[in-house]
């Protein structure tokens, strides 16, 4: 039938990603017809002012399994995850950043993790069989092993990375997980596998190939003080449980 659902869904947030949003879309597109199966690939335009939103469109004209979601003011990765994830058809689930840093093919490491009884599966850059292909620069990376210390110690222990843009959900575990999520920055990532531990969601963390790419929004002192804060907020608030979810998926201004 035309209107069921998709096997998978493909989330990508993107924020003026105009210089790539068009290659990352051609890749992936002939990476899931290759495969055979129904799918969408949702393209969330997180208050973009740069063309994102006009290339997208021009892209979709040929590919109808591309999907442009748009709002107006940029909110957040976070919130732009979010508001995908919420909107997808699919029985599973990815979200991938718009820079493909983990290369969509990776997708066939996580798959099998489903199958095997996982609500989640996430790529994972500091397990010993990774393949970091090329790598950030130094600084950042030492950054972020210190911040997932921080991030095991308060909120998400025993996994090794939560910021990876590359995560794989059942519908009913995004569903669930998505809408009682808050946070509309980059902390989005460990909230919502807070939340996932706390509904009790079975999480695989999985090595993949990946490649650090230039133009990245996350900017190290500003954003790092923001997930810092928001990681206290949510170990403060944690003796409550998981939130209700929203009454309803969330609308853009």
């Amino acid at each position: 039938m035309a209107d069921s659902p998709p096997r998978l869904s493909v989330v990508i947030p993107a924020y003026n990603e105009a210089s790539r949003i068009e290659r990352t879309l051609e890749r992936v597109v002939e990476y899931l017809n290759a495969r055979g199966e129904p799918y969408e690939i949702l393209i969330v335009s997180d208050g973009s002012d740069d063309g994102t939103e006009a290339i997208v469109q021009r892209f979709a004209e040929r590919a109808p399994q591309v999907r442009l979601l748009a709002y107006q003011p940029n909110r957040g990765k976070g919130y732009a995850v979010r508001y995908g994830m919420l909107r997808a058809r699919g029985e599973r689930i990815l979200f991938s950043d718009a820079d493909l840093a983990t290369p969509i093919e990776e997708l066939e490491k996580l798959e099998p993790y489903l199958a095997q009884g996982y609500a989640i599966a996430i790529g994972s850059r500091p397990l010993r069989e990774s393949q970091l292909v090329v790598r950030q620069p130094l600084y950042r990376e030492m950054a972020g092993r210190a911040f997932n210390k921080v991030v095991q110690l308060l909120a998400v222990r025993g996994i090794h990375d939560t910021q990876c843009g590359f995560k794989l959900f059942t519908r009913e575990a995004a569903q669930a997980v998505f809408s009682r999520c808050r946070l509309d920055g980059f902390s989005l990532d460990f909230e919502a596998l807070f939340y996932a531990r706390q509904l009790g969601y079975a999480i695989a963390e999985v090595p993949i190939r990946w490649m650090h790419q230039e133009g990245s929004k996350v900017r190290l002192l500003r954003d790092g003080l923001r997930m810092l804060r928001d990681l206290i907020w949510l170990r403060l608030t944690a003796w409550r449980g998981a939130p209700e979810p929203h009454s309803q998926p969330e609308t853009p201004n």
